[in-house]
């Protein structure tokens, strides 16, 4: 199974990931994708936009037509949303004008602590 980590996790922590990978050689396991706050993670993947990524799980390179016609929703408003995750890196551009979201599975990961 092809899963994507959604992590919450400062930007120097990332990069010091980055780097270590880089001077090991060792990449970091799985595909990740980082926000610095909790408060960006559920800005950039609202409701909605969960139910977009819910309908693309697995399903390959799909119009943005045909993703709204799979969530029941209008196509300028799918178009909105999907604009937004392909800025934040969640789905990526595929040929054709179509957009791919390439993973099977998302785990969504973030540690809360006391203030």
């Amino acid at each position: 199974m092809n899963t994507v980590t959604l992590e919450v996790r400062e930007p120097a922590d990332l990069l010091a990931d980055f780097a270590q990978a880089w001077n090991t050689g060792v990449p970091q396991q799985g595909a990740h994708i980082g926000f610095a706050t909790p408060e960006l993670l559920w800005q950039v993947l609202t409701a909605k936009r969960w139910q977009l990524l819910r309908a693309l799980c697995g399903a390959g390179p799909v119009s943005i037509r045909e993703t709204a016609r799979r969530v029941g929703r209008d196509v300028k408003a799918v178009h909105g949303d999907v604009v937004a995750l392909l800025k934040a890196g969640v789905l990526q551009p595929a040929e054709g004008g179509k957009i791919v979201f390439p993973f099977d599975s998302v785990k969504v990961e973030f540690l809360l602590r006391a203030a």
